[in-house]
């Protein structure tokens, strides 16, 4: 048995989970998320846990295993409780706003970037230099968050850039001075 795929997964209060035709609906105060599960894999619902399980031992199945617990454990957490990932802005006059709905990015470019997320991630700007990506999509809101880092990665020397927040730049060193 898959170490991670044998444990239950248990429902906290206010979420539901529903599965009709291979697809697995889960609700809660947060919003609504709702996947297809592959045909190698059963899920279970009980009133308080979700049970995956596999149709056999092959070594395909045991990797799709964990994979679905992990997968349907984050669709749980993400409609009860949510998920954000923190960005920090390094530079000077390197800034982010909001205008509307849309993230404009001063990054040291000729020109801002404007960013527009997609549906199911809100992005809020608490301070100039600061970014919060938040949705209940763990997979979206961690893709959003590769993309906002992507317009300027943080660079070795100096570590300029937009990283995520407790992200460790390895720094290098400059040249080394001439005679």
């Amino acid at each position: 048995m898959s170490r991670i795929g044998k444990k239950p997964i248990p429902i906290p209060k206010g979420v539901k989970v529903e599965k009709t035709n291979g697809i697995l609906k889960v609700s809660g105060p947060k919003g609504e998320l709702s996947t297809k599960v592959h045909p190698r894999i059963e899920v279970e619902i009980t009133t308080d846990n979700v049970l995956v399980k596999r149709k056999s031992d092959s070594r395909m199945d045991k990797t799709l295993h964990g994979l679905w617990r992990s997968l349907i454990n984050n669709m749980i957490i993400g409609v009860s409780q949510g998920y954000s990932k923190k960005l920090e802005i390094v530079g000077i006059g390197y800034r982010a706003e909001l205008k509307g709905k849309a993230l404009v990015l001063y990054l040291g470019y000729s020109h801002p970037i404007i960013f527009i997320p997609p549906d199911g991630v809100k992005i809020e700007v608490p301070q100039p230099t600061n970014i919060i990506v938040s949705g209940i999509d763990k997979q979206l809101v961690g893709q959003v968050a590769a993309k906002i880092r992507s317009f300027r990665p943080p660079e070795p020397y100096k570590g300029k850039g937009i990283r995520y927040e407790g992200e460790v730049i390895r720094m290098k060193a400059g040249k080394a001075a001439g005679k």
